[in-house]
């Protein structure tokens, strides 16, 4: 009897809230003894699991296994042997225990069917299984934004904010950046700082499309650099322009834009104010490459000749001049002096001419050469300016410069 002391006190100590019954049937299966106990009287047992109480049975009065093993017979004052407590009928622990409800004892006996739980391989009717909503699985691994769209929500609202998440997608690591950040937690308070800025809703879409790296900059960093250009006098509607212009303005760190602008300050020799304005104009100019700017610069100066004084005024006028091709740049400059006369103190005058395409120059040039009005010269009478030569459409500039119908240039350019 002690050897099954032992091994009741170890079930009891090891019984699951969710395996009662299968607890139960091993008991059974250890010995033929225990084919003949009754299943209240081990739930008696199996009560002291707290967890098990849990589970919505009444509470039993603790009973000891001790008091189990050896009880006082009230009438006959003898040791009754725990073999004759465990197989007596019910009757003798409903005075120990409480009694348990008969829609408790119901739930309790339907626990301990040998019912099998149920199976994803188990048979369902057609009813059940149209009730079924089974939501795609998110992908394990895509080559497109698209996929993951319907399934975030950061996704699908910078979708309606106007952001192109297939040119997002081409960006190293963009797609997986907005993968991992939260809408409210981290993209909110950065749309809602670059609005404080001056950005306009419809600019918020080209410019994260440009530049989603944006939306995981720390907060602080980017009021330091927004602070750092107001404090070198640039106003509220400046900062606004070239935030929305150069997406990646504020991607930089307050060393690299002071660097940028001390650069356009020494090397070219612009004033504060020019270089202020500079900027303002063309901000990518703080956020692209350098190389391109020195090496126009030096084509400016060496290559077409312009002082340098010259080339300031040009690049305070026409700042894309910097940024401009470089064979672009030579082939205008070589027509412009050296086929149609222009010297180098008209050109800077009109350096618009440098933006024009240079297909256009060559046709009206030759119109008005062809038609004996192609003076450039200040000088002399029937001047033609460069302002007017590039810049009037077709129409007004047959008529008031060329002083001819529309339908001659059009010949005329048949001819070439």
């Amino acid at each position: 009897m002690a050897f099954w002391a032992r091994q009741i006190s170890i079930w009891c100590s090891s019984v699951k809230t969710s395996n009662v019954a299968n607890s139960i049937q091993r008991l059974r299966k250890t010995h033929r003894t225990w084919m003949q106990l009754d299943e209240l009287s081990v739930l008696s047992l199996l009560c002291t699991d707290n967890r098990f109480l849990q589970r919505g049975l009444k509470t039993y009065r603790p009973v000891s296994l001790g008091s189990r093993l050896q009880s006082t017979n009230s009438s006959n004052g003898q040791i009754v042997s725990s073999e004759s407590n465990l197989l007596s009928p019910v009757n003798h622990y409903q005075q120990q225990a409480e009694v348990i409800p008969s829609s408790d004892t119901k739930t309790l006996y339907e626990v301990w069917e040998d019912t099998p739980p149920s199976s994803a391989l188990e048979e369902i009717s057609e009813e059940e299984a149209v009730q079924i909503v089974a939501e795609p699985p998110l992908p394990l691994g895509s080559f497109t934004l698209r996929d993951y769209v319907d399934r975030s929500e950061t996704l699908s609202k910078l979708v309606l904010l106007g952001v192109d998440l297939s040119k997002v997608e081409k960006r190293p690591n963009a797609g997986q950046l907005l993968l991992r950040l939260d809408f409210e937690k981290d993209i909110r308070k950065r749309l809602l700082f670059l609005k404080d800025v001056g950005v306009e809703d419809n600019q918020l879409g080209p410019l994260l499309t440009q530049n989603p790296y944006i939306l995981a900059v720390d907060m602080e960093a980017l009021e330091t650099r927004v602070a750092y250009l107001k404090s070198k006098k640039f106003g509220k509607e400046a900062v606004a322009r070239m935030v929305s212009r150069a997406p990646f303005l504020l991607s930089f760190s307050v060393e690299r834009l002071d660097n940028r602008l001390g650069f356009f300050q020494k090397e070219l020799g612009l004033s504060v104010q020019k270089t202020r304005d500079l900027v303002v104009r063309l901000p990518r100019l703080l956020t692209g490459s350098l190389e391109p700017i020195k090496e126009n610069w030096q084509v400016c100066q060496v290559e077409l000749g312009f002082r340098r004084n010259e080339i300031q005024h040009i690049v305070s006028q026409i700042p894309k001049i910097l940024t401009a091709n470089k064979r672009k740049l030579t082939e205008t400059f070589d027509y412009l002096h050296n086929v149609m006369g222009i010297p180098h103190h008209i050109l800077t005058k009109f350096p618009q001419v440098f933006n024009s395409k240079l297909l256009r120059v060559k046709e009206r040039h030759m119109f008005l050469t062809f038609l004996g009005r192609a003076q450039y010269d200040p000088a002399q009478p029937s001047y033609i300016s460069l302002d007017k030569l590039v810049s009037m459409p077709d129409e007004v500039f047959c008529t008031e410069v060329a002083k001819a119908s529309v339908k001659d240039f059009e010949k005329f350019l048949k001819t070439l």
